[in-house]
């Protein structure tokens, strides 16, 4: 069974490989200690395929791993949204978890906008505030109205590379890939008003298929 590898990962598996077979080439039993470190980076970098769920109006999850406390904050203000508190969403992606991103939702990417930061664990709150991130808005064309919602990708204690694929005006579908963050880190969602949060705190959620809000008609 073939396991599908992100762009972004291949380069790392063969450093962690090259070193892997250094290590056999020293001793037996340093190729043996090195070998789950490789396995790891391979798993790492896995992008498994996702099926959307279908159903108007819905925000899928951005990212595997664990979801949050669920509060209102401010969006980052580079996207210009003002200073009214919005709905929160955060999820925390661990070192195990698949760190491909994947679009919460379908419309138009109106703004990004990136701000370099400090590196605090990502499951702290004042990781919102203070790490690196890349800030999305996306209009919801599939939404009435086309409200915007926010999704910010956000680096954590040992992440220190934010890739984001994503263009202005590019449109996406929800579920597509958009980037990755290298290594345990956060994705944030702000939601618009009248968004109806249907995930709940502590719970493990799966980018692409997880519904953690809609849009009641």
């Amino acid at each position: 069974m073939k396991l599908p590898i992100h762009p972004q990962g291949w380069r790392f598996i063969a450093i962690a490989a090259a070193l892997n077979l250094l290590g056999f080439a020293v001793a037996l039993w340093l190729g043996l200690v090195l070998l789950p470190v490789t396995a790891w980076v391979v798993a790492f970098f896995r992008d498994p395929e996702r099926t959307a769920p279908a159903g108007a109006n819905l925000v899928l999850s951005p990212a595997d791993g664990k979801l949050l406390p669920i509060v209102k904050a401010v969006p980052p203000e580079e996207l210009g949204l003002g200073p009214e508190p919005r709905v929160r969403l955060a999820i925390f992606m661990s070192v195990f978890n698949v760190h491909v991103n994947r679009a919460p939702c379908g419309g138009s990417v109106t703004g990004l906008a990136y701000r370099p930061g400090k590196f605090f664990n990502a499951s702290f709150d004042k990781a919102s505030h203070y790490n690196e991130r890349m800030s999305i808005l996306i209009r919801m064309d599939d939404a009435v109205g086309s409200p915007s919602l926010a999704v910010v990708q956000i680096a954590g204690l040992v992440a220190r590379r934010i890739v984001c694929d994503l263009q202005q005006g590019q449109k996406l579908c929800r579920g597509d890939r958009f980037g990755i963050i290298r290594f345990g880190s956060r994705l944030e969602v702000y939601l618009p008003d009248g968004a109806r949060v249907l995930a709940k705190e502590g719970r493990t959620v799966v980018a692409g298929e997880t519904v953690l809000a809609d849009f009641p008609s």
